[in-house]
């Protein structure tokens, strides 16, 4: 047993993961930086990314997955995609899936030690899906399916995406799984000023194009990774030099759009604390830079400590 898992759970606070691709890997830091604190959430919400650690938490492998998310480089994430040419999504999935289920183990939400839940989206309708009992592995699939990228879930007929279109930091889950008190943790924070940053010259430095230079280019890659060999495959989605990939195109206007609904929806349900890593430089897509993110996640709560020590229930022992 873990230093982690030998603390006792706060039970009256709960934890939201908000959705942010490989800014998700931050999750990982918030969670140990917290248990230092002496915070450990009873209750656990997930959005897309979100969902993945916090699956990982709520079954005691959060260790596990920090172990193996920061030894992941190119090479081994080449491991992960399978492209699909059934339609629905560039990436099959189910090596996705063999990954997720190398870091927890084949259970159902209602038998985890603390209350979790994760979100998804409905394609056809667009209504939020909430994942409250049932198969683990299943709801962390459905709710990490960015459309475009990866084949959706079908799940009692409904076919399912990434929870972040709907809800990118799910507090209202939180709630509803009874949580008294909400620790937020909103990934995209800086996603609008770091557009405006790279249009000024600063960080990455991306070349600029206008909407039809930019769907000439996805055209153009979609056919060459039709008859690319895998790693060429790679290069083609996540980019490469000057050039987007895939992945970070369609990631980046998606979570362009979850920045605008998480303001909307934090403003109407605010937490107690929000917790907001600051990412800027860190691409969407770049899974390989795990050590990166967990620092960040973890200064983003020691940013917030005095907040978060003056929850109920947190020690005055943890001062």
């Amino acid at each position: 047993m873990n230093e982690q898992s030998s603390l006792p759970f706060s039970p009256r606070i709960g934890l939201a993961l908000g959705s942010g691709s490989a800014r998700g890997w931050a999750h990982i830091g918030v969670l140990q930086a917290l248990a230092e604190l002496g915070i450990r959430p009873a209750v656990v919400a997930g959005s897309s990314i979100g969902a993945l650690v916090g699956a990982a938490y709520a079954c005691g492998r959060l260790d596990l997955l920090a172990q193996g998310v920061e030894h992941l480089g190119w090479r081994e994430m080449l491991n992960y995609v399978d492209p699909s040419l059934l339609g629905g999504g560039l990436i099959q999935g189910e090596k996705l899936s063999e990954f997720v289920r190398t870091h927890m183990p084949e259970t159902t939400i209602e038998a985890l030690p603390v209350k979790f839940g994760a979100v998804a989206t409905e394609l056809d309708s667009g209504v939020e899906v909430w994942f409250q009992h049932g198969s683990l592995l299943e709801a962390v699939r459905a709710s990490i399916s960015l459309p475009g990228l990866f084949v959706p879930v079908e799940r009692e007929g409904r076919w399912l995406v990434d929870g972040g279109l709907t809800n990118p930091v799910p507090v209202s889950l939180c709630r509803a799984l009874g949580a008294e008190q909400v620790i937020a943790v909103d990934l995209n924070s800086d996603l609008v000023g770091r557009h405006a940053r790279r249009r000024n010259g600063g960080l990455d430095d991306e070349a600029g194009t206008d909407e039809g230079d930019l769907w000439q280019r996805v055209a153009s890659q979609l056919k060459q990774t039709l008859q690319a060999p895998k790693e060429m495959l790679l290069s083609q989605l996540f980019g490469e030099g000057r050039v987007p990939g895939i992945f970070d195109v369609m990631a980046s206007s998606i979570n362009i759009a979850q920045d605008q609904i998480t303001r909307s929806r934090l403003a109407a349900d605010p937490p107690q604390v929000l917790v907001s890593p600051q990412l800027a430089t860190l691409g969407l897509m770049a899974f390989d830079q795990a050590a990166v993110a967990i620092v960040e996640g973890r200064a983003a709560v020691m940013r917030q400590r005095e907040a978060l020590l003056q929850l109920d229930g947190v020690g005055a022992a943890n001062v």
